[in-house]
């Protein structure tokens, strides 16, 4: 059974991690998160709460448990955040990675490294693994830098650049898709750029990816993500139609109207050629995805009720 250790359990992507992982028989798992409890509630998978951001408790849950494969999914993506208050950007997005990358080293784990779109400027999306990196704002920055910190590790190491993750989990903070249908159920205008475009990211898919790299063992650099170069806008109002809302709620806006803290990158996207045919796997639509996720957030409704009758 392999070992593995996943940060950021609680997390969206981290609670797509343990589901996938948690079926197979093959893998022996060890959930850490920030929070003091697991959102898969107590006795069902083994959790510490950990600070990636000290190196003394990861060290010492690195030496009990020895993980073999270190999934981090740990990270601060609000972006406004990280520009506002830099130095907690830099010690969770990067002090995190080389505390990680430290242990990894004395244990001769193979650790698996979640980054972003950000580290492009934006100025000709889409973009392929080769594409060299240019970040617009801190975010990026702090992201491209945990990158530098494993490529220059001499570990064993995977990297999986992601873009605009949706999806629902448990407990799990708005995602812009999640923001959509919140604000246009409840009948609240809402104004969505129509000047950002990227490829946005079912996250079942990557987290399917991920899992792919932890069984084939593959190392190096990955654009994981959906394959629709669409706007904010354009997948809002797709989300309203599949959802039977009212489109008309939202007004599209330019991004320089918002006046974002950070400044983003326009135009992003993957190509993603070298996952799909190294892994095997074949990404969502945004079409597929969204009705995915109604299905999903569906299933979770009649559960809840039956639950509570």
């Amino acid at each position: 059974m392999k070992r593995i250790l996943i940060t950021g359990s609680n997390g969206l992507l981290g609670q797509k991690l343990v589901e996938l992982m948690s079926r197979s028989q093959q893998y022996n798992l060890l959930l850490t998160s920030l929070e003091e409890r697991s959102v898969f509630g107590e006795g069902t998978l083994p959790y510490i709460q950990i600070d990636t951001t000290q190196k003394q408790e990861i060290r010492k849950v690195m030496d009990e448990f020895e993980p073999e494969v270190i999934v981090n999914a740990a990270a601060i993506t609000d972006v406004d955040k990280c520009e506002v208050e830099k130095e907690l950007a830099w010690r969770v997005n990067v002090s995190s990675v080389e505390n990680l990358m430290h242990s990894a080293k004395l244990i001769g784990a193979h650790l698996i490294h979640v980054s972003s779109d950000y580290v492009f400027d934006g100025k000709n999306g889409p973009y392929c693994e080769l594409d060299k990196p240019n970040p617009i704002n801190y975010y990026g920055k702090t992201k491209l830098a945990s990158e530098n910190v494993l490529k220059t590790s001499g570990i064993q190491h995977t990297i999986v650049r992601t873009i605009v993750l949706y999806g629902q989990g448990r407990e799990v903070k708005n995602n812009f898709i999640l923001w959509i249908l919140k604000s246009l159920g409840e009948q609240k205008p809402i104004r969505v750029v129509d000047d950002q475009i990227s490829t946005p990211t079912l996250v079942e898919d990557l987290a399917y990816g991920i899992l792919k790299i932890v069984e084939l063992e593959r190392t190096g650099l990955y654009h994981i993500s959906g394959p629709d170069m669409v706007s904010r806008f354009d997948m809002a109002v797709t989300a309203a139609r599949i959802f039977g809302l009212d489109k008309k709620l939202i007004t599209p806006v330019k991004s320089i109207v918002l006046r974002q803290i950070a400044p983003r990158p326009m135009k992003t996207g993957f190509i993603t050629l070298k996952a799909e045919t190294d892994l095997g796997i074949t990404m969502s639509s945004i079409e597929h995805g969204l009705t995915a996720l109604k299905h999903q957030l569906q299933a979770d409704l009649n559960m809840s009720s039956e639950n509570h009758s």
